[in-house]
């Protein structure tokens, strides 16, 4: 088993420890550096292609890998915009479905048709949108920065993560 493996698989085990990186280990992510680079329109959606939306965000962003029980069992890697930021193309959301559980903060939508999550609502930024990088077209991400949230200890890692100021618009420059 490679190494790679061998840290995907002890990252979903609670209580698992990392190699040491200050971006891997849980409340210790500096805090977010909003881009200055210009914003692109993504444009994204669902396998089935029957959610389609498009969405402004910089070609380079940061990207959160989370180890909740969702997030883990999905394989999920998101950023997150301001819900001002993301428009979902009409007709879409006849195609949307969404699930909750625990606080009920986070809607996690996803197609009914394929069942693929394409984007949601987060519990770290109710007032944003996290969109699925896999889930964006090719061509208008240039880089994405890998940042691992620790959705298993949510209390002690939101804090210091830095992640709600995701949702916040740019302050103008």
């Amino acid at each position: 088993v490679s190494s790679f493996a061998r840290s995907l698989s002890t990252w979903h085990q609670p209580g698992a420890v990392n190699p040491p990186s200050h971006r891997d280990q849980p409340g210790k992510n500096p805090k977010p550096t909003m881009s200055t680079e210009p914003e692109v329109v993504h444009s994204g959606g669902c396998h089935c292609r029957r959610v389609r939306w498009q969405v402004e965000a910089p070609a380079s962003v940061v990207a959160w890998i989370c180890n909740c029980s969702d997030c883990s069992m999905r394989g999920n890697t998101h950023f997150v915009v301001p819900k001002d930021k993301f428009a979902l193309q009409a007709g879409a959301g006849d195609f949307l479905t969404t699930y909750t559980f625990g606080t009920h903060t986070a809607k996690h939508t996803f197609c009914k048709v394929c069942g693929i999550t394409s984007f949601y609502i987060p519990r770290s930024n109710p007032d944003g949108v996290a969109v699925t990088a896999a889930c964006v077209g090719a061509g208008t991400l240039a880089h994405v920065e890998y940042r691992k949230a620790d959705g298993r200890n949510w209390e002690q890692w939101i804090e210091a993560s830095g992640i709600s100021e995701f949702s916040k618009p740019k302050a103008a420059e």
